[in-house]
């Protein structure tokens, strides 16, 4: 597995993939320090690509990414993905209706696990998930940092 770290407007990010697509996007903020495996080989030029877009993404120059992605889930998980993956760029949806569009109306709560547990912030757009009162609820990497791509998105719509 390669990895690399660049920055971002809020914090580093590590990127971590393999000749298969980009496995995870992990803002390293705070305590979600993560301990990168012995056997990772740090390779920039591997993640050329992916930092190019998401440094168009931060300076509001990008609303689709085209990465080759290969996240690891069960069938659930990558079903909430995929569906995350299909709100559109500066909008936003309650965990009520993603449970919906997977056809599990009732699986709020594991579609809310499943977002936490998404390995691809940002290309996968966990942030643009919010709760059905309308406000900001749970964020893998911090409720500032789900604000500021949200605020960051509705800025360049």
């Amino acid at each position: 597995m390669y990895y690399d770290i660049i920055e971002s407007p809020v914090y580093p990010i590590l990127l971590a993939g393999d000749e298969e697509g980009l496995k995870h996007v992990i803002f390293l903020k705070g305590e979600k320090q993560v301990e990168i495996p012995e056997n990772w080989v740090k390779n920039k030029e591997f993640f050329r690509e992916a930092e190019r877009q998401l440094e168009a993404y931060f300076s509001g120059k990008l609303k689709s990414f085209d990465l080759k992605l290969a996240s690891e889930g069960t069938d659930f998980q990558k079903a909430v993905w995929k569906a995350l993956c299909e709100i559109p760029y500066g909008e936003t949806r309650t965990y009520k209706e993603i449970a919906t569009s997977i056809r599990k109306p009732k699986a709020c709560r594991a579609v809310g696990l499943a977002n936490n547990r998404n390995p691809i912030a940002i290309i996968v757009p966990c942030h643009r998930v919010i709760g059905s009162n309308g406000k900001l609820v749970g964020y893998a990497s911090g409720l500032d940092v789900k604000e500021f791509l949200l605020k960051l998105e509705k800025a360049n719509q």
